[in-house]
């Protein structure tokens, strides 16, 4: 409202919690900065990212992540760090198959998660092994268990080596896909990589590798 002409600067309280971009009531915060925070960790690592931009994302203050979390530290702990699934529950989808198309099914699903996340959980600790090293034990950790079980379902020998292998390559493409963004690799559709990367992870999990 104005009065002779002069603007009112004084703002209501519903007005002044937009601006501040505050959260609706009754949603949950702690929830916002949980998925604002995989997604800023995803976009530019531990290093990179900032309560400040995390907060923004979430729309919420930056004091709410002292508040639910204690730190940035904490809140990576919780987004990142813990993962959003089980490797075993992981694998006991994937088997649903014969066991000469298990590499077509591991990266079609990795592709395919990782895709309508923005790359997800897997990208933020992929930016983050450099400047924070329990992201690489928590990187290393899921692989492992992760492909231990598969190599151990179909009966493979040499369990360690061609865990690491076949770990090479999906961190690899994950790296190449979401964080270098090399092309043609990084567009291409999950149909076309599948076809290209499926068979070498198909010879580590129980092909010769010499």
């Amino acid at each position: 409202m104005s009065h002779d002409g002069v603007v009112s600067t004084t703002d209501n309280p519903e007005t002044t919690a937009r601006r501040r971009g505050r959260r609706p009531a009754g949603q949950d915060t702690r929830t916002a900065l949980i998925d604002a925070a995989r997604s800023v960790f995803a976009e530019n690592g531990y290093d990179g990212a900032t309560v400040r931009a995390i907060a923004t994302r979430a729309g919420v203050d930056a004091a709410m992540v002292n508040h639910w979390f204690g730190s940035k530290e904490g809140l990576f702990a919780r987004a990142v760090l813990e993962l959003p699934f089980d490797p075993l529950e992981l694998l006991e989808t994937l088997r649903d198959g014969p066991d000469e198309e298990f590499g077509e099914r591991i990266v079609r699903t990795f592709l395919t998660r990782w895709d309508s996340a923005g790359g997800g959980v897997f990208v933020a600790l992929i930016r983050s092994v450099a400047g924070h090293e329990q992201a690489g034990q928590v990187l290393r950790d899921f692989f492992q268990k992760f492909f231990t079980h598969v190599l151990s379902s179909v009966g493979s020998d040499q369990i360690p080596l061609r865990t690491t292998l076949c770990a090479s390559q999906l961190v690899g493409m994950g790296m190449i896909r979401y964080v270098a963004k090399f092309e043609p690799l990084a567009a291409a559709d999950v149909e076309t990589l599948v076809a290209a990367v499926a068979p070498n992870v198909q010879r580590y999990i129980s092909g010769d590798i010499g």
